[in-house]
């Protein structure tokens, strides 16, 4: 189902998931500085968050995308950022993985489900 290699997937999510926490801001809160955005959609796509959001989503993801989730999650990346814990790391890189293999194989609506799911946990 799937052709791709996780961290290839995780890397296309990470695009696709940031730029939708970016529109969503945006539209939002159009009169605040690039700035002022910057810093609160670094503080949703950051490790720690985007593990949370993981944990509070996994159960709702369909078979295929729980295995996708898993290979993402257990990829060797070889790096870890210097202000993440390594399991979040992973939890996120998974959670990424999942929105690359969605939004890769056209599945729109499957994707706008899980980027919904995903802001209804950021925005708390």
């Amino acid at each position: 189902p799937y052709k791709h290699a996780p961290l290839t997937l995780a890397y296309v999510g990470a695009a696709v998931d940031d730029l939708h926490v970016r529109t969503r801001l945006l539209e939002r809160n159009a009169t605040e500085p690039p700035h002022k955005l910057h810093v609160r959609a670094s503080a949703i796509v950051k490790a720690a968050a985007q593990a949370a959001t993981a944990r509070a989503v996994l159960d709702k993801l369909e078979e295929t995308e729980q295995r996708i989730y898993k290979r993402g999650r257990n990829a060797q990346s070889g790096t870890v950022p210097k202000n993440a814990i390594v399991a979040d790391y992973r939890m996120a890189t998974g959670l990424e993985a999942v929105i690359g293999y969605l939004y890769m194989a056209g599945e729109e609506g499957r994707l706008a489900w899980l980027l919904a799911l995903c802001e209804g946990e950021w925005n708390g």
